[in-house]
């Protein structure tokens, strides 16, 4: 399907409008999809007795941020890994930035300390991981022009990464919230078959979606002039991190920060190991990191991740406006900056 959209996109009679209407779609579809993954593993979970710390801390971040997954796999089995590499990149920005930002600014947000600085410290050295598998070590001098790659090796790597900090996950949340859902009853326990099949039809939109929305995004960075890792780091990023934002922001109206926190420092590590490591994985010859990566993106995924450790540093009980102001300054600036240099 994807080399026959290819062809049809490419169609100079297929006009650019509608391939911007297209990727919206596409986006939107993308977001239902996970939205409906997201609500139909917490139904599971809950009536198969899993504690909901767990289900916010791994199960939700999964959801949210199979979008991106699915958009980079893809992007990595046909060739694109610049597209592969600079979503999974621009959602953490996104998130970290716009998402994490917007839902300070609607509400301070509660801060767990101590799955705050646990779970910020593993983000942090995910994304050292990251870079440091990025970089051509037989020509360091040369990486603002050149680029790097990402080896399909090092991908392995941070998919047994990945299990493990599943794992993890469920060993420091385990017991937490154990016993709360004892008396569901078996009529629950039992009524699971509509829920899956809504799970498997939320991955079905996830699939369909992202492989349609590929071969549309690559040919509008085209048609625009705009090199595919740009248009990866931003647009089609900001699109696949939707799930993310909506989950961040009604948790905020909720009054339940933790959650946006959590999501977020979540589905962050998993841009690392889940989306960045599978799609390495899948592709024998890893994904390219061109020279912009090491130039914009990689110093300001480092940045935001710098932020967030010293505003829970200097936060007492939660992160104030003024943190999400800043937040959202910094996406702001990448955004323009990168367009800047693309010379759009």
């Amino acid at each position: 399907m994807g080399e026959w959209l290819e062809l049809q996109f490419a169609n100079p009679e297929f006009h650019v409008g509608f391939l911007i209407l297209i990727i919206a779609a596409m986006i939107a579809l993308l977001s239902k999809g996970a939205d409906i993954l997201v609500d139909e593993a917490i139904v599971l979970s809950t009536r198969w007795g899993v504690p909901k710390v767990m289900i916010g801390a791994t199960i939700v971040s999964l959801g949210t941020t199979l979008p991106e997954a699915a958009v980079s796999v893809f992007a990595a089995i046909k060739g694109v890994s610049e597209l592969a590499l600079g979503n999974a990149v621009g959602s953490i920005i996104c998130n970290s930035g716009l998402i994490l930002g917007t839902a300070a600014l609607i509400r301070p947000l509660p801060l767990d300390r101590s799955i705050v600085n646990r779970h910020g410290w593993i983000q942090l050295s995910a994304g050292l991981l990251l870079i440091l598998g990025c970089l051509p070590y037989r020509s360091l001098g040369t990486v603002f022009e050149t680029g790097g790659k990402f080896p399909q090796a090092i991908g392995f790597v941070f998919v047994v990464l990945l299990a493990l900090y599943l794992w993890l996950s469920v060993y420091w949340t385990r017991g937490i919230e154990e016993g709360e859902d004892d008396d569901i009853g078996e009529q629950t326990q039992n009524n699971v078959i509509m829920p899956l099949v809504k799970l498997f039809l939320g991955v079905a939109m996830v699939i369909i979606s992202s492989q349609i929305l590929i071969p549309a995004a690559q040919e509008t960075a085209k048609r625009f002039g705009v090199p595919p890792s740009i248009i990866a780091a931003t647009l089609v990023a900001f699109g696949t991190s939707l799930p993310e934002l909506v989950t961040a922001v009604t948790a905020s109206l909720k009054k339940q920060g933790e959650l946006a926190v959590g999501n977020v420092i979540g589905a962050n590590i998993l841009n690392v190991l889940f989306v960045v490591g599978v799609s390495a994985a899948v592709t024998p010859g890893g994904l390219t990191a061109e020279a912009f990566f090491f130039r914009i993106l990689f110093p300001v995924m480092l940045g935001v991740f710098v932020v967030f450790r010293v505003g829970a540093f200097i936060s007492e009980k939660e992160f104030k406006r003024s943190f999400g102001v800043v937040l959202i300054l910094i996406y702001i600036a990448v955004t323009i900056l990168s367009y800047k240099l693309s010379g759009t």
